[in-house]
């Protein structure tokens, strides 16, 4: 194989501590690319009037802080200024082998002496033995951290990390280890490791802090800026979900207030109105399960709440034509607004003076002037008022055979029903025979 032009007479493992005193010197650094030789020549290029130590690109001979052999190397690997830090793809072999090498050696090590820790018990020295353990845990901590950013998937390497963890008690590792993971994300953001080992420091944090407001409303930040650079990251979303069970009430409201209005940039990312119906379901939760004697004036605020939302995706469905995650988001809000607003409390709740105001007639009324709404542009024959007419038949013939069998009394809404049943069926061909069964 030939050599890389940029890695003449060089050793895998001088590359690796020159790669580690870079991470090391510099602990800010929060994001990190793979470049091609070429493109260092552009990032040079660049003007800044930031200090030199933080502008001056530091190539692999620049930062030797031990007594090794000074070699010689190309001027394209390694580039760091401002808090980045971009690494040459032709190298990344070679560093990648250093690393998994440096590893599997202080792992080995680090265990023999965990187990002699064990056998020994008291008759060993406990001092000398728990200095040697901390280098040992240090070196683990450098070597791991090099390793996961050439091969994040690396798992047995996260799992050292935690037992590292473990076995110290001071809170500023854990904070580390979420800038690492973080730093992770700069190149792979959906990364289940690295999702993973977050919620397990926040786990551990939890039991080390008082309070852990500002860490969740960190978090639920970092997933945001994360979605805005990776469409449809399931893993980020599925973790904002699990930051939910840490928040208090205040926190889920302004994580609901905050969203909106990056859900009305991003109407087709059914993650982010997923994320609002977990929100939701949170305030029902708390309000109808751990809190039985909930006040009425707490129980009016989510039904206002649940009304004000109905609102807003009903304002969405006719401002963004054809966007499937709308109906299904609909879909929830309508099936809870049944479930829970609609009975009698719920509907004295609304409005003691009228409660049938709040009736499921009155409601299926209002769904029924949304459904005609959306088949009156039906014959423009475009793609998206196809799609929005499709997806307002599936939501109404849903929301048919949801409730008609739970109130067999709303005849006048089946009437208006049965009269678009044409329109039903030509929107939706392929559920023929699910209209026929309905109107029955």
């Amino acid at each position: 194989m030939e050599e890389d032009s940029c890695f003449l007479g060089g050793n895998d493992m001088d590359l690796l501590s020159q790669f580690e005193d870079i991470l090391e010197g510099d602990k800010l650094i929060d994001e990190i690319g793979f470049l091609h030789p070429s493109q260092f020549s552009l990032l040079d290029e660049v003007p800044s009037d930031s200090p030199p130590t933080l502008n001056t690109p530091i190539h692999l001979s620049e930062t030797n802080t031990a007594n090794r052999v000074q070699l010689q190397y190309g001027k394209t690997i390694f580039w760091n200024k401002n808090h980045k830090l971009g690494i040459c793809t032709n190298v990344l072999s070679h560093l990648y082998i250093a690393a998994r090498h440096a590893y599997m050696d202080v792992s080995r090590r680090y265990k023999a002496s965990i187990n002699v820790s064990s056998n020994r018990g008291a008759v060993c020295s406990a001092a000398p033995r728990a200095d040697f353990d901390h280098l040992l845990e240090n070196e683990i901590l450098k070597h791991t951290k090099a390793l996961l950013i050439l091969s994040c998937n690396f798992g047995s390497a996260w799992n050292l990390r935690r037992l590292v963890l473990l076995r110290r008690h001071e809170i500023s590792f854990f904070l580390d280890e979420l800038r690492f993971s973080a730093l992770v994300f700069s190149y792979a953001p959906k990364c289940e490791y690295a999702w993973s080992q977050r919620r397990w420091v926040i786990k551990m944090l939890e039991k080390k802090l008082q309070s852990l407001d500002e860490h969740i409303s960190e978090e639920s930040a970092l997933v945001e800026k994360i979605a805005e650079k990776s469409k449809m990251n399931y893993r980020a979303w599925s973790h904002r979900c699990w930051l939910i069970s840490f928040m208090k009430r205040a926190q889920v409201l302004h994580e609901l207030d905050k969203l909106k209005q990056w859900a009305e940039l991003h109407v087709a990312d059914n993650c982010c109105f997923h994320y609002r119906r977990e929100l939701l379901l949170k305030i029902l939760e708390d309000n109808y399960s751990q809190c039985v004697e909930a006040s009425t004036d707490s129980k009016f605020d989510i039904c206002c709440l649940w009304k004000e939302e109905l609102k807003w995706t009903e304002l969405l469905i006719r401002r963004y034509i054809g966007r499937e995650a709308l109906w299904i988001h609909r879909r929830f809000l309508a099936q809870c607004w049944i479930t829970h607003f609609t009975t009698n409390e719920g509907a004295i709740m609304l409005d003691p003076e009228d409660p049938l105001s709040s009736s499921t007639e009155i409601f299926l009324a209002k769904e029924l002037q949304l459904l005609k709404c959306c088949f009156d542009i039906l014959a423009d024959g475009f793609d998206d008022t196809q799609d929005q007419a499709q997806y307002a038949a599936c939501y109404f013939l849903w929301i048919f055979k949801f409730v008609l069998p739970q109130e067999p009394k709303h005849e006048q809404i089946i009437k208006e029903v049965r009269e678009m049943k044409p329109i039903l069926q030509k929107a939706c061909p392929w559920n023929n025979l699910c209209c026929k069964n309905l109107f029955k």
